[in-house]
C-alpha cells in the first residue's frame, strides 16, 4: 500500500496510521537535532548549554519579563534557572534589576552581549527555518506552525499567544 500521506488535502492525513504517526515523531525528533546543531555549537564554544539559549532567547523576547514569568514559560525549577541565571549575569550577558513596584520581583534585561549572543544564535536558527520553508511553500509553513500550535499544552499555547500578539 503506497504511502498517501504527503498528498496535498489528502483526507488519509484525518486517518493516521500508527506507522505514519511514528514517521512523523522520527522526523521530529531529526529535525530538533537540526535545528539545534549550530546553536549548539556556538553555546559550546562559550561553555554554555541548551538552558542559557531558552533563557537569553525568552529575555530578548521580552525585556523586564520577572524571574517568576521567566520559569513559568521555561517550565524549570526555581534552582536549575537560578544557576543559568548566575551564570548569565556573572558572565555580563544578563541584567537582573530590581523591581520598582515589587522590590522582591528581579528583571531581567540583555546587555548588549548578551543580545549580540541571542542575535547569533536566532540567526543560525532563522537561517535553518527559512531555508526550510522556502524549499516546501507557504502551505506547508502554515501548516507546520498550526501543527504545532495544535501539540502545545494550553498553559505554553496561552505563553506563546501572550508573545506573539506583543509582536504583531
Amino acid at each position: 500500500m503506497a504511502d498517501t500521506s504527503t498528498a496535498p488535502g489528502n483526507e488519509a492525513l484525518l486517518f493516521l496510521t500508527d506507522d505514519q504517526l511514528r514517521k512523523g515523531i522520527e522526523a521530529m525528533f531529526f529535525a530538533y537535532r537540526g535545528f539545534t546543531a549550530d546553536p549548539d555549537r556556538i553555546l559550546a564554544e562559550k561553555s554554555y548549554g541548551r538552558a542559557h539559549h531558552r533563557a537569553v532567547h525568552f529575555i530578548n523576547r521580552s525585556p523586564g519579563t520577572t524571574v517568576n514569568n521567566l520559569l513559568s514559560i521555561l517550565g524549570v525549577t526555581k534552582q536549575s534557572l537560578n544557576r543559568v541565571l548566575r551564570t548569565l549575569i556573572d558572565d555580563g550577558l544578563v541584567d537582573s534589576r530590581i523591581g520598582t513596584k515589587d522590590k522582591r520581583e528581579r528583571h531581567l534585561f540583555l546587555t548588549e552581549t548578551g543580545a549580540e549572543l541571542e542575535a547569533e544564535l536566532s540567526t543560525a536558527q532563522r537561517n535553518r527555518m527559512r531555508a526550510a520553508f522556502r524549499q516546501v511553500g507557504p502551505d506547508a509553513v502554515i501548516g507546520f506552525r498550526q501543527v504545532l500550535e495544535a501539540m502545545m499544552d494550553n498553559d505554553m499555547r496561552r505563553h506563546y499567544t501572550r508573545l506573539r500578539e506583543a509582536t504583531e
